[in-house]
């Protein structure tokens, strides 16, 4: 498990397994995002098995897919608001963590910059600058 620690209280990963999950517990985390369609690519856990892992493990579990380069609005608000609902650490992940890291930015939970959001990205290992302009909206 690859974690990429965004801010103090949100992370992405690239595909967790479901046996990640309670190390996620023990870390300290409360809830998980998958952003992946299920059956993306083979050998891929199903949303359900990760969900199933999650509720063993005590963590809330969501699911907000988007396919690579999409992002509707519908998503980001969905993203924001498991956010913004969390009571604690938050991890997102998908196949590499850029969709995840992309949704966390556009919904800009924290109210930060376009710069300042694209910085931490930057730090996580994403670059996000070819989204300047939507995130300066």
């Amino acid at each position: 498990m690859k974690l990429a620690n965004v801010t103090e209280t949100f992370a992405v990963s690239p595909q967790l397994r479901p046996d990640d999950l309670q190390k996620l517990t023990e870390a300290g985390y409360d809830t998980v995002i998958c952003n992946r369609l299920d059956r993306e690519e083979p050998g891929q856990p199903t949303v359900a098995t990760m969900r199933d892992a999650a509720e063993v493990a005590g963590l809330a579990f969501h699911h907000i897919p988007v396919t690579g380069g999409e992002f509707p609005e519908v998503a980001v608000r969905a993203f924001a608001k498991v956010r913004e609902k969390a009571d604690g650490k938050v991890l997102a992940y998908c196949r590499t963590g850029t969709r995840s890291i992309t949704l966390d930015a556009l919904a800009n939970v924290e109210n930060a910059s376009a710069d300042e959001r694209i910085e931490r990205a930057q730090r996580a290992g994403y670059d996000l600058s070819a989204l300047r302009e939507r995130l300066d909206q």
